[in-house]
C-alpha cells in the first residue's frame, strides 16, 4: 500500500508540473507542442474552446481505445493521468498569475522544457503513462512491430503540422518549440534516471584478495570475482567487479592504488541497479 500510495502521489505531482509547463510557459508564449495538448492549442486557436476540454475528450477516447486494444493492465496504469492531467490544465488555465510569469521567449522555452521534462519524467519513472496521443502509436507498434519511438515522433510531428496550419505562428516560434522538445527530452531522461546511476568498477590486479577485502570491509559493498587471463603474461587470475556510488568511487580508487599502484581499474556508469545493498537491505559483510 505504501508503494502504491507513493507512486500515485508521484504521478499526480508529475501531471501537475506537466500542466504547469503548458499553462505558464507554452500557451502564454504562443508556442506549439506535441500530444493532446498540442491538438488542444490548435482547437483553441480555431474555436476558442479551452485546452483542458479538448484534452479531456482526447484522453477519454484514447483511454477507451487503449482499454480494448492494449488490455486492462495498460488501462489501469493510464487511468489516473487520463483525468488528473486535464483537470490540472482546467484549474491552471484560470490562474491569471501563471500567464504573466515571463514575457521573455527564451526563459519561456527553458522553463517549459524543464517543467514538461520533469513532469513526464516523474510519471514514467514509476511506470505510469500520460495517455492521450501516446496510445495510437502504442497500438500501431503492437500490430505492426514498428519502433514505438519512431511512431511517437511521427504523431508529434503531425500534431505540430496541424498547429502550424491552424495557429498564427512564426518561424521563430517554431524554432522555440523545437528547443522546448530538446530540453524536455534531456530533462525527462535525467529525471527517469535520477538516483539510479551507479558506477561499475572492474579491477585487474594480482593482489585481488586484498582488494576484495577492501571492498567488503572499507567500502561495505559486495563484489564478484571474474575468471580472467592476462593478455601479456597470460596468467590465470581473478578480476574484482563491484558496483559503488559516485562518492564511493574516489575512495575505492585511492585504496586500490595504495594496495597496487599498477592495478588496472575500469569504471563505467550503470543504471537501475537492483539487489542487495541497493534495492534490498544490506547485510553485515
Amino acid at each position: 500500500m505504501k508503494k502504491i500510495l507513493k507512486e500515485t502521489l508521484i504521478i499526480i505531482l508529475g501531471n501537475f508540473i506537466l500542466a504547469l509547463g503548458i499553462c505558464a510557459f507554452i500557451t502564454p508564449a504562443g508556442f506549439i507542442t506535441g500530444g493532446a495538448s498540442g491538438i488542444g492549442i490548435a482547437v483553441k486557436a480555431v474555436t476558442g474552446i479551452n485546452i483542458s476540454y479538448t484534452v479531456y475528450a482526447i484522453n477519454i477516447i484514447m483511454f477507451i481505445i487503449g482499454y480494448f486494444y492494449l488490455g486492462k493492465k495498460f488501462a489501469y496504469g493510464t487511468l489516473l493521468s487520463t483525468f488528473i492531467y486535464p483537470t490540472f490544465l482546467a484549474l491552471l488555465e484560470r490562474v491569471d498569475a501563471f500567464s504573466t510569469i515571463t514575457n521573455d521567449p527564451i526563459l519561456a522555452t527553458i522553463y517549459a522544457g524543464l517543467c514538461m521534462g520533469i513532469g513526464a519524467g516523474l510519471v514514467f519513472r514509476v511506470g505510469g503513462s500520460t495517455g492521450g496521443m501516446d496510445i495510437p502509436p502504442m497500438i500501431i507498434s503492437k500490430k505492426t512491430g514498428i519502433s514505438l519511438a519512431w511512431l511517437i515522433n511521427i504523431f508529434d510531428c503531425l500534431v505540430l503540422v496541424i498547429q502550424v496550419i491552424f495557429c498564427p505562428i512564426t518561424i521563430e516560434e517554431v524554432l522555440y518549440a523545437i528547443a522546448v522538445v530538446i530540453i524536455l527530452t534531456i530533462v525527462m531522461d535525467q529525471v527517469m534516471m535520477l538516483g539510479e546511476t551507479k558506477v561499475q568498477v572492474t579491477i585487474i590486479s594480482p593482489k585481488w584478495k586484498e582488494i576484495r577485502k577492501v571492498v567488503f570491509d572499507n567500502i561495505n559493498r559486495g563484489c564478484t570475482l571474474l575468471n580472467i587471463t592476462t593478455g601479456y603474461q597470460q596468467k590465470d587470475q581473478y578480476a574484482v567487479m563491484s558496483v559503488v556510488s559516485k562518492r564511493e568511487l574516489h575512495l575505492l580508487n585511492d585504496m586500490v592504488l595504495e594496495i597496487d599502484p599498477t592495478a588496472f581499474i575500469i569504471s563505467n556508469a550503470t543504471h537501475s541497479v537492483k539487489g542487495r545493498g541497493f534495492t534490498l537491505p544490506s547485510i553485515d559483510l
